[in-house]
C-alpha cells in the first residue's frame, strides 16, 4: 500500500495513506470532512463512503 490521492467527480478530496494494515483517510475538502482519520480497506472503499456521505447531505456534486 501506498499514499494515493482520492478524487470524487473529478475533484481530489482527500488521500489515504497506509496505516496498520488499511489506508487512513485524510481529508482536504470541507465537505468530507466527516470522514477525516477513518480507515479503509481499499481506495474504492473511501470513494463508496464519499458517495454515502454527500448522498446523506444532498450533495451530488463536491465543491471544487
Amino acid at each position: 500500500m501506498q499514499k494515493q490521492v482520492i478524487e470524487f467527480a473529478g475533484v481530489p478530496v482527500g488521500i489515504v495513506i497506509p496505516d496498520d494494515d488499511r489506508l487512513k483517510f485524510i481529508a482536504v475538502k470541507f465537505h468530507v470532512h466527516d470522514l477525516d482519520e477513518q480507515h479503509f480497506d481499499s481506495p474504492a472503499a473511501v470513494k463508496r463512503a464519499i458517495a454515502d456521505l454527500l448522498a446523506s447531505k444532498n450533495e451530488a456534486v463536491p465543491y471544487a
